[in-house]
């Protein structure tokens, strides 16, 4: 692991970091904020996944996190979104490609020799963070934007053992029901199964379960009606028993202005449970 950059903030370290990944076949970059703590003392981590056309800079630079992380004692990581370099597939669109990897292991050529992001996240990076940062792996969080809110939907659903808080900010709940979906058809074929792993309403329909999630959404988000649509979210919580706190926050789009504003919420949130 090599060191991009260090800077003090809030009482901590915001670092950036890049590593060779196993799981990628690329170098990978990620920040991690650290809070001063004492000697020894192992902290409660949270994870964020960005969303479309994002790196880990987006949330590092306009997160607004690092005064409610150092107040809670909490360490916040961010990797980025899909692997990069020049011998990485990619294609015009935003929305699919270089910065939207969906947070899956791509079984579909040629992506599959690259976009491996769930075996990275779930697997690869929390490894790397283990070894190299003052963690305690036994008191996790994740939290997420847009695609990144799919992210940490899914990979909560999927590990709710590993994560005793799961949030979000706006996310694709159900990728197989809207046309950001399209994206999974690519990845991962024609292979249904597979493609309903990666859907949060689908997965608790399947019959995953968390205790509770929070989703802050602003009613004026341009991707709502036809990407978004929270209310699928809604009711598999409600017929499946997860206590679901939905939060429709008037006036609010899809920008780094409304996640930084309710930041604080989550992270405090988020702390309650890591703190239990």
């Amino acid at each position: 692991m090599d060191s991009v950059s260090t800077s003090r903030a809030h009482g901590g370290t915001q670092g950036v970091y890049r590593h060779a990944s196993t799981a990628t076949g690329t170098d990978m970059t990620f920040s991690v904020y650290v809070p001063d703590h004492a000697p020894g003392a192992r902290l409660p981590v949270v994870w964020y996944l960005s969303g479309l056309t994002c790196t880990h800079a987006n949330v590092t630079d306009k997160g607004e996190f690092r005064a409610h992380c150092a107040r809670h004692g909490l360490i916040f990581v961010a990797p980025d979104t899909s692997p990069r370099g020049d011998d990485v597939p990619d294609e015009e669109a935003w929305d699919f490609a270089k910065g939207a990897g969906f947070y899956v292991d791509a079984t579909q050529a040629p992506w599959s020799a690259n976009y491996r992001m769930w075996t990275y996240v779930t697997d690869e990076l929390p490894a790397l963070v283990a070894a190299e940062f003052p963690v305690d792996m036994d008191r996790q969080s994740i939290m997420g934007h847009s695609m990144g809110g799919h992210g940490a939907l899914t990979i909560g659903l999927t590990h709710p053992k590993r994560f005793r808080a799961v949030s979000a900010f706006a996310p694709i709940v159900a990728p197989t029901q809207v046309p950001w979906g399209s994206a999974l058809d690519r990845y991962l074929g024609d292979d249904a199964a597979a493609k309903r792993r990666h859907d949060a309403v689908a997965l608790i329909e399947d019959g995953a379960r968390v205790k509770e999630l929070l989703v802050d959404q602003g009613d004026a988000d341009g991707f709502l009606a036809e990407q978004l649509r929270p209310e699928l979210l809604a009711a598999a919580c409600e017929a499946s028993g997860i206590d679901l706190t939905l939060r429709m926050q008037p006036g609010y789009d899809h920008s780094y202005h409304f996640i930084s504003t309710f930041m604080g919420d989550h992270l405090d949130w988020h702390a309650a449970r890591l703190s239990a």
